[in-house]
């Protein structure tokens, strides 16, 4: 392979990852100068890529979408994942998903060198996902909002919420999840001035309103973690209690972070923590939050008490239970002779 078709690939690679490329950085990439950049870019052009291009000190490159899809360049690792991408796509609650993940993956592999077919055919036979029974979303929506949580584009849309009320949201969208035989969007949510999750299934007349925004710091550890907090705090929940811990509330709020949804303080020194879920055993997690050393005790729910109280005692006869060692006649002891 000639140098110059070899930079143009790595060039066409580069600009695959991202939205907009500054010249500078893109020219610093592949080690070239802003002269032999432009031929690279006309390159691509002439072989069917739409690459625009602006003007000015923070100008630079961007791959656009053209009249029909042009090859897409993928390493090992990332064919790889695509491949078992599509298998499981099949199940996962998008609508049509199985069809067309069928069809593609038959393209996909079809190109696969067979060690790599070899690798996509083990995995797939031992990793099965958990099919959905939920709400399908539609593709091409799931790959819009993938698109503006990238670009980090404000978007509007109209939104069923759980409880039956209709509103138009303006956010900012972070992250997608997958959580609960849902998908979610994790967004800052402009007029309420908070982060949100929004079931995706729920999100009609999609708008992607151009604007750029500056990305925030979501109020947990990573999207998913979020998500999980918010499903686990739904209203409508099987089972509640409430957890009465010695602790000031404060405090409470810096070690348990997004999880202190909720808390309110009982007084100076003792705050109640509400926890919801859907068995006494989702409720009982929740307790393995509290750490070592900080009293606390069960209140709203008499059966979720007596329920912590049992399992209690069989975790503790299981973490003090020894087998008795039997020994055979002679073994260990001495002779009588």
């Amino acid at each position: 392979m000639s140098e110059t078709t070899s930079r143009a690939l790595e060039l066409l690679a580069l600009l695959q990852t991202h939205r907009h490329w500054p010249s500078r950085e893109l020219a610093a990439r592949l080690g070239v100068t802003g002269r032999t950049l432009r031929r690279d870019i006309d390159r691509l052009r002439t072989l069917g890529y739409s690459v625009s291009a602006t003007l000015g000190s923070v100008g630079g490159y961007q791959l656009e979408a053209g009249p029909e899809l042009p090859p897409l360049l993928l390493d090992d690792d990332e064919a790889v994942a695509m491949a078992i991408g599509l298998r499981s796509y099949a199940s996962e609650g998008i609508a049509d998903g199985e069809i067309t993940a069928l069809t593609a993956l038959a393209k996909l592999e079809h190109l696969l060198p067979p060690e790599l077919r070899r690798r996509v055919n083990a995995l797939s036979a031992h990793v099965q996902p958990v099919r959905r029974s939920t709400p399908q979303v539609p593709a091409e929506l799931l790959g819009q909002l993938a698109l503006v949580c990238r670009d980090r584009d404000r978007i509007r849309f109209h939104y069923a919420a759980r409880d039956g009320s209709e509103t138009d949201r303006l956010v900012e969208p972070h992250s997608i999840v997958s959580s609960a035989r849902h998908w979610f969007l994790v967004a800052w949510d402009v007029a309420r001035a908070d982060w949100r999750t929004f079931r995706i299934d729920r999100i009609s007349r999609f708008f992607n309103t151009r604007v750029r925004f500056e990305p925030r710091d979501l109020p947990a550890e990573d999207a998913a973690e979020f998500v999980e907090v918010a499903v686990s705090q739904i209203p409508n929940a099987r089972q509640h209690a409430d957890v009465v811990m010695e602790l000031p509330l404060d405090t409470m709020r810096a070690r348990f972070g997004p999880w202190a949804e909720g808390a309110e303080a009982v007084d100076d020194t003792h705050t109640r923590w509400p926890i919801g879920g859907e068995s006494f055993e989702a409720l009982l997690g929740a307790l393995a939050w509290v750490e070592a050393g900080v009293d606390y005790r069960i209140e709203g729910n008499d059966a979720f008490a007596a329920f912590v109280a049992e399992t209690a005692k069989r975790m503790l006869r299981a973490a003090t239970a020894r087998p008795e060692r039997s020994i055979a006649p002679g073994v260990g002891q001495k002779s009588g002779a």
